[in-house]
């Protein structure tokens, strides 16, 4: 339920519901998500793509508008599925000369118009709570693939055990687009952070880089996540947000920012350029040349 539907039932303001689900959340009594909360049990329940959709919409766009200045034109990547991943999909249009690798049939149809730009679909079995393409023949058709970066969401990330999902098969079809990148890049907004489902995607030490909103200023929980991140060599972006509807509108803080910030790292780790956070045009670092990628993609398809 939302906070503004629970406040309505119970003849209260948002503010005081907002205290009491943090105290219920800390007896376990249910689970706090953006804008509400849900029965306790994340590790085993997934929301379909309709309800998150509209989960933190200001922010994943935020997210998806700082993420898409990593790529350079000429580029081949691999996108993974998810509502942040579809934003991210629809300002890679404007990238010339891109070739995207996915396994999500909403990534594809945002670029399915798009001007020079070459998409490639993995083979698998259509998941439809989130319109992905999953299971052995995904796997298989992305074996010998190798691109310069990956996008990927999930359901939950922390510090001691990384991204994660509620389904095994998404799980299993994520960790293979990983595998098939230099660089991994992580977008999941404040809501995600310090939450933990079932199966591990991407483990802390092979995320280079995050891509995230800046927490409200009551979330401790992801402020501290952030930080754990951060301690273990992960590239940290905050994209501003104007706020989500039911949500925390952005704090005056974050007012003041610029639409990203920079977080100081403890240093460079797998060759990645550079320790600390640049603007977004400058995040790319030296790729792999065109060719190569094409060359690697265009095996991949004839397979």
């Amino acid at each position: 339920m939302s906070l503004r539907e629970l406040a309505r039932v119970v003849q209260t303001s948002e503010v005081t519901v907002r205290r009491d689900v943090r105290a219920l959340e800390a007896e376990g009594l249910l689970d706090r998500r953006h804008g509400g909360a849900v029965l306790p049990g994340g590790f085993t329940r997934e929301s379909g793509f309709p309800q998150k959709s509209h989960l933190a919409t200001a922010e994943k766009t935020a997210i998806a508008d700082l993420a898409a200045g990593l790529v350079e034109e000429g580029e081949a990547i691999v996108v993974g599925a998810g509502t942040t991943t579809q934003e991210l999909a629809r300002r890679l249009a404007r990238v010339p000369g891109l070739t995207v690798v996915t396994n999500s049939l909403l990534v594809a149809q945002a670029l399915a118009h798009a001007n020079r730009v070459e998409v490639v679909m993995t083979g698998g079995t259509l998941r439809g709570s989130n319109y992905a393409l999953v299971g052995s023949g995904a796997e298989q058709s992305l074996q010998g693939l190798r691109v310069s970066r990956a996008f990927i969401s999930g359901s939950g990330l922390t510090a001691e055990r990384g991204l994660s999902t509620s389904n095994m098969l998404s799980a299993s079809v994520d960790r293979a687009l990983v595998q098939a990148a230099a660089e991994v890049v992580v977008l999941a907004d404040h809501t995600k952070l310090g939450t933990d489902t079932m199966f591990q995607t991407v483990p802390t030490d092979l995320i280079t880089r995050l891509v995230t909103d800046e927490p409200p200023a009551h979330d401790d929980r992801a402020a501290t996540e952030l930080q754990a991140l951060a301690d273990q060599g992960v590239q940290i972006a905050v994209a501003g947000a104007s706020g989500s509807p039911g949500g925390d509108q952005v704090p005056a803080r974050q007012q003041q920012h610029q639409q990203r910030r920079d977080v100081a790292l403890p240093g460079p780790r797998r060759n990645v350029p550079g320790s600390g956070l640049r603007s977004a045009s400058m995040l790319g670092g030296e790729q792999p040349t065109g060719t190569e990628q094409r060359g690697r993609v265009a095996d991949m398809r004839r397979r």
